[in-house]
């Protein structure tokens, strides 16, 4: 979870500054849950029973507590349900269109604000599935950096291994940089 008063450090004398999607530019967390409401409601209307609410609780619970891993097969398992809501869940979580805008973190945006005033180049390299990588983006609000959605660039980290690139070096080149002046931010 993100704190509004964290700022992180990045080296200033960089030219590109790369940035991961989940838990950079919002908190994954929202995503999810939104996925996972939609999904219990979903489950709920298909089986004509009334249970969204304890779903999604349950649902919230085991992610904050044990995190993605087997979150789906323990929810199956609770609720009694077919195994062929996995795939339901998979295509949801790939596309789904969310009820509620990702806000952008407080730290990614005084970020971006300073990296552009520096007159430097911000893109994303993200890893996961390209598909819902690229739904997450249709869903953030960009509020005052509006701007940069239209000059963004997103490069998929599954994309370029598949092509047997290594995703730093092939952004130099695509930058025209040296690797040294480029920072990767991970996590904030």
């Amino acid at each position: 979870m993100f704190s509004k008063r964290m700022m992180i450090q990045v080296p200033p004398d960089r030219t590109v500054y790369i940035f991961e999607l989940d838990d950079v530019l919002f908190p994954r967390r929202d995503y999810l849950l939104q996925v996972y409401y939609l999904f219990s409601h979903f489950v709920e209307y298909t089986e004509g029973r009334s249970f969204a609410k304890s779903m999604v609780d349950f649902m919230k619970d085991r992610y904050e507590r044990e995190g993605e891993c087997r979150l789906l097969e323990e929810t199956i398992n609770h609720f009694h349900l077919s195994e062929s809501y996995k795939e339901n869940f998979e295509r949801l979580k790939a596309n789904a269109h969310l009820p509620l805008k990702l806000m952008l973190s407080d730290t990614f945006k005084q970020l971006a604000k300073k990296i552009l005033q520096g007159g430097k180049k911000i893109a994303l390299l993200t890893d996961g599935n390209p598909v819902e990588q690229l739904n997450k983006l249709k869903h953030i609000d960009w509020e005052e950096l509006e701007e940069v959605k239209k000059e963004l660039r997103v490069y998929f980290i599954k994309e370029l291994e598949f092509r047997n690139l290594k995703p730093i070096p092939y952004l130099a080149k695509e930058y025209h940089v040296d690797e040294s002046e480029i920072c990767f931010v991970e996590r904030l």
